[in-house]
């Protein structure tokens, strides 16, 4: 007798998740540049939470009312007027976020969150935490949906080639029918499997954000592995998954 699978999907851009069935599902938010990169660091270094909100006016006015907090989001790549700090991950080591709730918005990656409806759960995707990612999806044994932040509702390569590495990682355990996770797997093994930010630096986004001299926030956003937490939506903050 078969073993039914579960699904593996991509959506590559916020513009073609209503095309995508989310009820039920694992949805996986993937904003490498910086986002869900940020959320992964901060949680792991110590953050009591992170709330995700859409806009910067949202961000001002929840850093206000919730204790100990910290508002943080950029617009563009640049810190957006009004916030206190960026969305680097880099800004929030252990000795600074531990205990604190950051309250961010960003131009992408806190937008897609809110879109996403009736998902079984929502969790976060980023190089940082990678393996243990890949290992939790296997657990929950459910419809998957790699959701990428993109950039502007246009595709990117980044969080392409992140799903392409879950998929190299954990595809043959789902059914997968589904040509962006096929081309998402097919660019996650032209680079190797291995030094992502080289590949990386011929994509947009990479050019973009090295305007703003953040070349190093990048290279840490690329490198697998560093935060293994799985940070998960439970009511309107992301924690860290038990």
């Amino acid at each position: 007798m078969s073993v039914v699978k579960p699904s593996l999907e991509v959506c590559l851009s916020p513009a073609l998740l209503h095309l995508y069935n989310t009820k039920g599902t694992v949805v996986v938010i993937i904003d490498i540049f910086r986002a869900t990169s940020t959320i992964t660091a901060a949680l792991h270094n110590g953050a009591k939470s992170v709330v995700p909100v859409a806009s910067v006016s949202e961000c001002i006015d929840l850093g206000q009312k919730i204790p100990n907090s910290l508002t943080a989001g950029e617009r563009d790549g640049k810190v957006a007027e009004g916030l206190q700090y960026g969305n680097s991950p880099l800004e929030y080591p252990a000795a600074f976020i531990k205990d604190k709730t950051l309250v961010l918005t960003t131009t992408n990656g806190t937008r897609l969150l809110h879109m996403v409806q009736d998902a079984a759960e929502i969790v976060i995707g980023s190089f940082l935490n990678l393996a243990v990612l890949c290992d939790y999806l296997l657990a929950q044994n459910k419809n998957v949906l790699l959701g990428c932040a993109s950039w502007k509702d246009k595709f990117n390569l980044e969080d392409t080639l992140f799903a392409g590495a879950v998929i190299d990682r954990i595809g043959d355990s789902f059914d997968i029918n589904c040509d962006a996770a096929r081309g998402a797997r097919h660019l996650h093994r032209a680079t190797g499997g291995g030094n992502y930010i080289e590949f990386l630096k011929d994509s947009s986004h990479y050019k973009r954000l090295s305007a703003y001299g953040l070349q190093h926030d990048m290279e840490y956003c690329s490198t697998p592995d560093l935060h293994p937490v799985v940070p998960k939506l439970h009511g309107n903050e992301i924690v860290v998954v038990n």
